[in-house]
């Protein structure tokens, strides 16, 4: 493995996910420019992807770097049977840095083994999602002036979504407090739970959703995935019910942040959209300074 590589949130120190963070707003405000000259980034995108694939790309491109690389696995030799392996080992001889995305958990942690370049992780099936975790750690940082302290309420998919997983883990350097609001078929993995037991990280579950959202200073809403049910009937008993309003945010605090890992199917409500605690738009875009940073981190540049 590249000692470079970002596979799971867990591959950052404290200490570099602040550096990363730091170099995310340096970024921000500089954001062109061509540090990445004479570099090739190739994409590898076996699964679906706008907003991650497309803020790389941009990324990439503000920085001066060439990408090549594919955006649907059925563009690629896997159709003609070719391993993962044969696919990294290949793809590593044309290009100085990896990012892909793969719809089987562990799929990236086996590239980075296999690659002679580093290799960034832009979601690897229900398991993590750590570039997401930076533009949302940015996010709050920019947001709440820390990441200290904080209530935060994750709502929704907490079984499956990988964004989850993945913010958790990082948050649990800054002593939060979070509220998982999910219904019993979605709930946080057992396995996080013993985490955050073993390193005494606050935690309540819930199942109803309303004015417990007052106490919250990030709600952090996600989709139920319908891609990750083999049942479409347990897809269907789950999708609606917890859906975001704007007369539900009345009474909550003035420095609520609403985030979302996009795309949104309608849990929340479009009426959501203009009221100044909506910030899932802004997020997205935090995504291209994250990333320009976590690339730069990864180059030694």
């Amino acid at each position: 493995m590249d000692n470079r590589s970002l596979v799971s949130i867990d591959d950052y120190t404290k200490e570099e996910i602040l550096e990363v963070l730091a170099k995310a707003a340096e970024f921000e405000k500089n954001p062109n420019s061509n540090i990445l000259e004479g570099k090739v980034v190739s994409s590898l995108f076996f699964e679906p992807s706008t907003r991650t694939r497309l803020s790389f790309e941009t990324a990439i491109s503000r920085m001066g770097g060439r990408i090549v690389g594919f955006t649907d696995a059925s563009s690629s030799s896997t159709t003609k049977g070719e391993t993962l392996n044969d696919t990294i080992k290949m793809v590593s001889n044309y290009s100085d840095l990896i990012v892909m995305r793969h719809p089987i958990e562990g799929s990236a942690r086996y590239a980075s083994e296999v690659s002679d370049v580093p290799i960034i992780n832009a979601g690897d099936g229900a398991n993590q999602h750590p570039t997401q975790t930076m533009l949302d750690l940015y996010s709050i940082q920019k947001t709440q002036g820390t990441l200290e302290n904080l209530n935060i309420f994750m709502v929704g998919d907490l079984k499956y979504g990988r964004t989850v997983h993945s913010l958790l883990m990082a948050l649990s350097h800054f002593n939060p407090t979070f509220h998982f609001i999910a219904p019993k078929e979605l709930e946080i993995p057992r396995g996080y739970k013993i985490f955050m037991d073993n390193n005494n990280i606050k935690y309540q579950e819930h199942t109803e959703f309303g004015s417990i959202i007052n106490d919250a200073d990030i709600l952090y809403m996600t989709r139920v995935q319908r891609e990750r049910f083999a049942d479409p009937l347990e897809y269907e008993k789950v999708k609606n019910v917890y859906i975001l309003k704007n007369d539900m945010l009345k009474d909550t605090r003035d420095n609520l942040r609403i985030l979302h890992p996009l795309p949104r199917v309608n849990e929340i409500a479009m009426d959501v959209d203009a009221n100044p605690k909506a910030y899932y738009f802004e997020q997205a875009l935090n995504g291209v300074f994250a990333r320009q940073a976590i690339i730069a981190k990864a180059l030694d540049l």
